[in-house]
């Protein structure tokens, strides 16, 4: 496993505002990729993270929240509900925090590194980490959402 770089939006946002392709096969290099994500993600602190942030234009993310590991490959959100409005920061958006509206319940349909469809409920945090990351498969960043702008402390 590998800690890869992490792009971000000061050095190249025209990047990360590019719509990931879908991933038509599940390959060692996929699976490869999901390891390196995870341990970069884990190395950064962070609680999510998209293939497009380590320079790669694939549908894929991983999150990692108290309620466990998540992997998606091509995910979809299929529903959700509610509304919580809270505070978000990204890692390739470093030292800037927002207050963003998110759903407070989201459903995502995805495949699993094995290849299986799976759906995954998640309510607040978990909720909130799958939009945002979601979202940056379709090239958009939190900051794009941000309702209130937090000042350093």
């Amino acid at each position: 496993m590998a800690i890869l770089h992490i792009v971000t939006k000061k050095e190249n946002e025209e990047f990360l505002r590019k719509k990931s392709r879908e991933v038509t096969e599940i390959t060692p290099r996929i699976l490869t990729l999901l390891d390196d994500m995870v341990e970069t993600m884990r190395h950064a602190n962070g609680c999510g993270l998209a293939a497009v942030q380590v320079g790669v234009l694939r549908r894929v993310v991983v999150i990692e929240t108290d309620e466990g590991l998540f992997e998606f490959i091509n995910p979809k959100i299929i529903a959700k509900s509610g509304e919580q409005e809270s505070e978000e920061g990204c890692l390739s958006v470093p030292g800037e925090w927002g207050i963003t509206k998110r759903p407070q319940h989201v459903t995502v349909r995805a495949l699993n590194r094995h290849g299986e469809v799976i759906e995954v409920t998640g309510h607040d945090l978990l909720a909130k980490a799958m939009c945002h990351e979601l979202d940056h498969l379709d090239g958009i960043i939190y900051t794009d959402k941000v309702i209130k702008k937090l000042e350093d402390e």
